[in-house]
């Protein structure tokens, strides 16, 4: 698998963020952050990691250290990650086929429902 970033579509995602969340605090945050390049390759390798523990237990304890380094990893480089934004990026992962897309091109087939039942976990614990 290759755990790049499609960035074909990044101008129309970013335009639809800002009309989506532009007025949220995560979004201004997400704006006044320094750019960082090489920032997506690392977060799609994130998910290759969950790729690799697809086949186990969502709620074992490597599946909810990686949930902690995804949220870690976001707060770090985008915006402070919440539970509660945890929670809805993980419904997201799923529902929005282009994240599902990108997610299972960097974990192979299915890797979106695991993070996505991961971090429900992760969150329920919280």
């Amino acid at each position: 698998m290759d755990p790049t970033f499609d960035k074909s579509r990044e101008q129309a995602y970013a335009a639809e963020a800002k009309a989506r969340w532009g007025e949220t605090q995560a979004y201004r945050e997400y704006e006044n952050r320094p750019k960082q390049a090489g920032k997506e390759a690392r977060l799609m390798a994130i998910f290759a990691d969950f790729g690799a523990l697809k086949g186990g237990d969502p709620t074992a304890e490597a599946a909810q250290e990686k949930v902690k380094e995804l949220q870690d990893y976001i707060s770090a480089h985008y915006y402070r990650c919440t539970d509660e934004i945890l929670f809805g990026l993980g419904q997201m992962y799923v529902a929005d086929e282009r994240f599902k897309a990108n997610i299972d091109a960097a974990g192979g087939e299915g890797t979106a429902e695991f993070v996505k039942t991961a971090i429900e976990a992760y969150c329920k614990k919280a």
